[in-house]
């Protein structure tokens, strides 16, 4: 079970070669069918969304493509996709013009958002085909380009993300969950994406 240890993870190393340079590890059958089914989970939602988005006369005549305007309702996706400009609590007149700045915000992010949402989504839908495209489906060798690596980083970080929302991790959720915690086998995936990435980080390094 991934996450049930580490002496029988496989770690990320640097290989140079005449084809440049590559990053490879192992993963197998389980591991793969796990990565795959959790990075088709996050594709499936953000190709939802995408698909959700008006389309305006003006798009279609410029070519510009216009995105949603108003924050996700579903709490994954609003962790993926987080408003452009969020309240600050450290300011000395938070309180001040409270409705005001909250209505003046709203305009803004969904402004930014109808601009900006359609290439973040696009930008993260590469992320994770590049990980489907390179984990065998049955488990085995991996070997990824520098390029490659980047998109697993993205990828695996927003089903870390969409992870973290669905089982409530916060910065007071322990290192380990009690055994009978229905989150438990959740939470030894999520260190496991974890570790995946503080490696494949780490071998990215020169």
């Amino acid at each position: 079970m991934p996450g049930s240890g580490r002496d029988d993870v496989r770690n990320w190393t640097r290989k140079n070669s005449l084809g440049g340079v590559k990053l490879r590890s192992e993963i197998d059958a389980h591991e793969a069918t796990v990565l795959r089914s959790l990075v088709a989970s996050v594709v499936g939602l953000l190709d939802e969304r995408a698909q959700s988005a008006p389309q305006d006369d003006l798009a279609e005549l410029t070519g510009i493509r216009s995105g949603n305007t108003t924050r996700p309702d579903d709490p994954v996706l609003a962790r993926l996709l987080p408003d452009f400009q969020r309240p600050d609590p450290d300011r000395a007149d938070a309180n001040a013009d409270e409705a005001w700045d909250n209505d003046a915000r709203a305009d803004v992010n969904g402004a930014l958002r109808g601009l900006h949402e359609p290439e973040i989504i696009e930008a993260k839908l590469a992320a994770g085909s590049v990980v489907l495209d390179t984990v065998p489906p049955d488990g085995g060798k991996l070997s990824l380009t520098p390029e490659q690596a980047d998109a697993w980083l993205a990828a695996v970080n927003d089903v870390r993300l969409a992870m973290g929302t669905n089982l409530g991790i916060d910065a007071d959720t322990p290192d380990e969950l009690d055994p009978d915690d229905p989150r438990a086998p959740h939470y030894d995936v999520y260190h496991w994406l974890t570790w995946m990435q503080d490696s494949l980080v780490q071998a990215l390094v020169p």
